[in-house]
């Protein structure tokens, strides 16, 4: 028994799209017999098919007409053409729940008709692997009980949190390009334990859990300057670390990356 009796749609069945429908299903927010969806890969088709045990849909146009909340799980790039033929399918009793990049609530609102509730969320990636971070933000027309299963379905894959739309641009910036910065500095640290004469099936292992740890320390409600603080010794190993951290820029590098990711989800949604 499921605690929502919604017909969910899925346009576009990408990992993104398909790891929040495994995890929903997963945690019993859905049935795998509540999803309609459709995506024009074949390969995806049978990906997702084989998951909930049923077949694709004939369209998109179909999953608008069937279902009661619609996930758009889309690139930014071709949100227009994907949802603007579907604009007479779209009703008032219905919720779009969008993960496209930088296209607004309002734009969103274009496209559909102005009809539906709309939600525009920004995940990203290791929803997949149920570690995912998103934020969200909602247009005037969604109901607290929208709000409440757009936090289970997000929940189910990781950390949901609202925001003013006007920040979904940097939280794209930070957790939404965020996992593959922190996979860069991954590799560059195993690179670099590796030059030190490490193993690199060893400085995997060690590297990945001391993200993960690190990560753990942060969450649990202490501050990332306290572990900094707590690892460093005046004059040893880490300060030494942290110095030629410092002069090649490392933090000046991370702080313009996040800016950069914001800005290109900005320019996206224009």
């Amino acid at each position: 028994m499921t605690e929502y009796d919604y017909r969910l749609g899925l346009i576009g069945a990408g990992n993104m799209g398909t790891g929040l429908i495994r995890g929903a299903i997963e945690a019993e927010i859905i049935s795998d017999q509540q999803v309609i969806f459709y995506d024009p890969d074949p390969e995806r088709q049978e990906t997702v098919s084989a998951l909930l045990g049923h077949p694709v849909a004939d369209s998109n146009r179909q999953v608008v007409e069937a279902a009661q909340v619609i996930i758009v799980a889309v690139k930014p790039q071709v949100i227009a053409s994907v949802l603007a033929p579907l604009e007479p399918a779209f009703r008032n009793d219905q919720l779009v729940v969008s993960i496209a990049a930088g296209v607004t609530l309002a734009r969103l609102a274009e496209l559909c008709g102005a009809r539906p509730a709309i939600v525009r969320v920004m995940p990203n990636i290791l929803c997949t692997i149920g570690a995912g971070a998103a934020a969200y933000s909602s247009d005037e027309k969604v109901s607290a009980q929208h709000r409440k299963f757009v936090e289970a379905l997000f929940g189910a894959v990781g950390t949901v949190v609202p925001v003013e739309e006007r920040l979904l641009d940097a939280v794209t910036g930070l957790s939404g390009s965020g996992p593959a910065f922190v996979a860069l500095f991954i590799e560059a640290l195993v690179d670099g334990a590796v030059a030190a004469g490490l193993p690199r099936q060893i400085a995997v292992q060690l590297c990945a859990q001391t993200t993960w740890g690190a990560a753990q320390w942060v969450l649990e409600g202490r501050g990332a300057g306290e572990l900094r603080e707590a690892v460093t010794s005046p004059g040893g190993t880490t300060a030494a670390g942290l110095r030629a951290l410092e002069q090649k820029g490392l933090r000046s590098a991370a702080i313009e990356a996040v800016i950069a990711a914001a800005r290109r989800s900005e320019e996206l949604g224009q």
